[in-house]
């Protein structure tokens, strides 16, 4: 599968939330951090999007949710 990094507008379109609560579900630790892909600008692994879609969907807890962007996080420390 191929990776890509998605901008805020489509995290927002894919995840169906806003700008403010995606900010607020990352200080929550319910969303993994963006990845700066320069001086000015952000995005998120594509991979990791789905994922937590996906565990939204499956009604994941939040104490779950929390695991899981651990998890991805480690990953992409990993990854490097």
């Amino acid at each position: 599968m191929q990776q890509t990094i998605l901008r805020l507008p489509t995290v927002k379109s894919e995840t169906g939330y806003s700008r403010s609560t995606i900010h607020l579900r990352i200080s929550e630790g319910l969303f993994t951090k963006p990845v700066s892909l320069g001086a000015r600008a952000v995005g998120w692994p594509s991979i990791e999007i789905a994922t937590l879609n996906a565990a939204r969907i499956a009604g994941k807890s939040n104490v779950e949710i929390r695991a899981l962007v651990e998890k991805l996080h480690a990953a992409r420390k990993n990854a490097a």
